[in-house]
């Protein structure tokens, strides 16, 4: 398929990227990987008439430590998170997600500013953003703000990401001392997409569970905070039954997906499946 015809434009720098914005205004779009727009527009699913391509400006590719947190620029790509020295400590699910997500290729172009943005339902970081309670800066004219990552996600391929904004940078805090995480997926073969995907980071004390974070991706039609699984872990001394206990109900509240891939009923189990799997590895 050929895209719909459309004007190019590169930013050298995060204020000229904004200005594009502004000038062409809802006719344009942000082009970092590439990995999720090229396809739509080939399929002409998304006919912008600009494409602004943010893939070189340098001021938004790093990873760094942030004193209570761990800084990624919005432009760091998912091989860059993966070969990381900065995600230890209770963040160890960052480099595991990262190392799922797609091939090679697609690792090195792809990053996790334009992941976000376009907020697939399938997309492995929206669950590690989200137990990681991880912070969202965006610019736009109207000049810079936090978002946390609970409020970003707002539905089907939908953020609170506005017009003319652009993310900068996520903000990944460092979890208390004794926490651990891990990501696990049930994945699609082809694309490695999560048919169903779960964040989790625990924090022991003592021998039970003082905090838990547990993110889900795949199951409904945007990411969400398994709360529910949350509150059953917290508390308890994490041995299989009492963890398979707390995530039997990790899709409770939810409108489940159906697709070719999996049915409601086939996400619910799996969901309940690799919830467990998450907490037990993190514990």
């Amino acid at each position: 398929m050929i895209p719909a015809k459309f004007d190019y434009e590169r930013a050298g720098s995060v204020d000229e990227a904004l200005t594009m914005l502004a000038q062409h205004g809802d006719s344009a779009k942000i082009l970092a990987g590439g990995h999720s727009l090229i396809p739509a527009m080939k399929l002409r699913l998304n006919q912008p008439g600009v494409l602004i391509d943010i893939g070189r400006i340098k001021e938004l590719r790093y990873i760094k430590d942030g004193g209570d947190h761990v800084a990624i620029g919005a432009g760091a790509t998912h091989d860059d998170i993966l070969n990381s020295d900065h995600f230890g400590g209770g963040l160890e699910m960052w480099t595991e997600a990262a190392g799922m997500i797609g091939d090679p290729q697609v690792r090195h172009k792809g990053t996790l500013g334009g992941s976000i943005a376009h907020a697939d339902p399938a997309a492995d970081w929206p669950a590690v953003l989200l137990a990681s309670d991880a912070t969202i800066v965006v610019k736009g004219s109207g000049g810079q703000r936090e978002i946390a990552s609970s409020d970003f996600f707002t539905g089907f391929y939908m953020t609170d990401l506005q017009d003319g904004e652009l993310i900068l940078e996520i903000r990944v805090p460092k979890p208390p001392a004794g926490s651990k995480s891990s990501y696990q997926k049930f994945m699609q073969p082809a694309s490695r997409f999560a048919i169903v995907g779960c964040a989790a980071v625990i924090t022991m004390d003592g021998g039970s569970c003082s905090r838990a974070r547990v993110g889900m991706t795949g199951v409904a039609d945007g990411p969400y905070r398994a709360t529910n699984v949350e509150d059953a872990l917290t508390g308890k001394s994490l041995d299989e039954g009492a963890v398979e206990s707390a995530c039997a109900d990790a899709a409770e509240g939810q409108s489940v997906m159906s697709d070719h891939f999996a049915s409601e009923g086939y996400r619910e189990h799996l969901a309940r499946v690799y919830a467990k799997r998450a907490v037990m590895a993190a514990s």
